[in-house]
């Protein structure tokens, strides 16, 4: 029975506690509760060693992203955001294999071939994520730039978050279906409305993991798909196992399909 690489983003444990214990205590729980991968979360870096924390993922068999908020695209610039460079350098430190970022403000304007100048030889791959504003959380901005990406041959793929389309009233149905082909890795997340009207991510329940099913349809089968809700328990370790679980068997009965 095939099962495909779990991710774990460490924003899921909560900010306050990644901050308090820092980053490195989370890599053995990670391991033990069978995920692949682990994700650095730039905007809870403390006093973390890059060095130290790459070691660490590596012993304990833990393939490493680098979660950075850095918008590609500024408003106000052609060029790639200045900190790009810094950022790609940053995430080599930490061991990454992938730098995630935003799209931020793509327009026509924009130059790619610099971008393509800046990859390069990159041994890091570029992943550009939906967020949930509305220059970076739409649908139409990222079948612009793909369709700019494609034309060059650029090394790029995209992060698709399922839930950040909710911010924006976007069909993740619809994004999956336009973008499919371009997700290289998948921020699963359900969401939900509290009574004062703010959205919030939440586990997912069965309504959730079917829909899940349906947008991995549209993507490269056996891709890897991250946790990127609340793990929250007395047992961190055990919660961690059961969402590793739920999320490495989807697509599963896809895969067996086109096996057969």
């Amino acid at each position: 029975m095939h099962q495909s690489p779990v991710s774990i983003s460490l924003s899921s444990y909560g900010a306050d506690l990644v901050r308090q214990h820092g980053q490195a205590h989370f890599i053995p729980l990670v391991a033990a509760a069978g995920a692949s991968w682990i994700e650095w979360r730039e905007e809870l870096l403390s006093d973390e060693n890059p060095a130290e924390l790459a070691r660490s993922a590596q012993q304990h068999g833990l393939e490493s992203v680098f979660s950075s908020p850095l918008e590609l695209w500024q408003a106000q610039h052609r060029e790639p955001h200045p900190a790009l460079s810094a950022t790609l350098q940053r995430a080599r430190e930490f061991g990454a294999k992938r730098l995630k970022v935003s799209l931020g403000h793509f327009t026509a304007h924009h130059d790619l071939r610099s971008l393509a100048s800046l990859l390069l030889r990159q041994p890091v791959s570029l992943l550009v994520e939906n967020d949930q504003t509305a220059h970076g959380g739409r649908i139409e901005p990222f079948q612009r730039f793909f369709s700019a990406v494609e034309a060059l041959n650029l090394p790029l793929r995209m992060t698709f978050d399922i839930g950040n389309w909710q911010w924006q009233e976007q069909s993740a149905v619809n994004a999956a279906r336009l973008l499919g082909r371009h997700v290289d890795y998948v921020h699963c997340k359900a969401v939900r409305q509290r009574v004062d009207g703010k959205l919030v991510a939440i586990p997912p329940g069965a309504p959730e993991l079917h829909q899940w099913e349906q947008l991995l349809q549209h993507m490269t089968p056996g891709l890897t798909r991250a946790v990127e809700y609340p793990l929250q328990g007395a047992d961190l370790v055990q919660v961690t196992a059961e969402q590793v679980a739920l999320l490495a068997r989807l697509g599963q009965s896809r895969r067996e399909t086109q096996a057969c």
